[in-house]
């Protein structure tokens, strides 16, 4: 269920006194900490995953590293890599995660929004929720993952397309 190791399952129901959902949020909170230790760590190795919807009419694209080609070739990677690829397709961000968000646009989006935990929900992959379980957000399913796999996990880059969509930046067609 939880993808952590029995032992480790074990000691967080004992923890929790018997308690399964006590339990699985003891594993988390441990699961986020193993990751944190983790982020330092290089990761160059990885995959571009894509995700087509609508009949080949949208399109997302990421690029998500890891450490080893090992954890790359796994389907638990490929699953995660899937997911951030469709949650693209389905909520268009413009910036993968909050350090990419530069002190003028986190203006202008609070100024749009109302408030900074709303633009930071709206337009940055990480802190989106995800779309397959609205109790999650990108952020803690790449947590997650990289507390399940034993590796530093990062999102590099993301883009979505649509057919007939002129990009904010290209000329206008004449």
């Amino acid at each position: 269920m939880t993808g952590a190791g029995v032992m480790e399952c074990k000691r967080a129901l004992d923890e929790a006194q018997g308690n399964i959902d006590a339990a699985v949020e003891i594993l988390r909170q441990q699961g986020v900490a193993k990751a944190g230790k983790k982020a330092g760590r290089e990761a160059k190795q990885g995959m571009v995953a894509t995700y087509i919807h609508a009949g080949g009419r949208i399109g997302g694209m990421v690029e998500i590293n890891c450490e080893t080609d090992f954890v790359a070739r796994t389907d638990d990677f490929k699953g995660l890599a899937h997911d951030l690829a469709m949650q693209v397709v389905a909520m268009n961000p413009r910036y993968v995660s909050e350090a990419d968000v530069t002190p003028e646009a986190r203006a202008a989006g609070v100024a749009t929004y109302g408030s900074e935990r709303s633009f930071l929900e709206s337009e940055v992959l990480l802190a989106q929720t995800f779309i397959k379980d609205s109790r999650r957000t990108m952020g803690d399913l790449v947590q997650d993952a990289m507390a399940k796999m034993g590796e530093n996990i990062v999102v590099r880059r993301a883009a979505r397309f649509e057919v007939g969509e002129t990009p904010a930046d290209a000329p206008a067609d004449e």
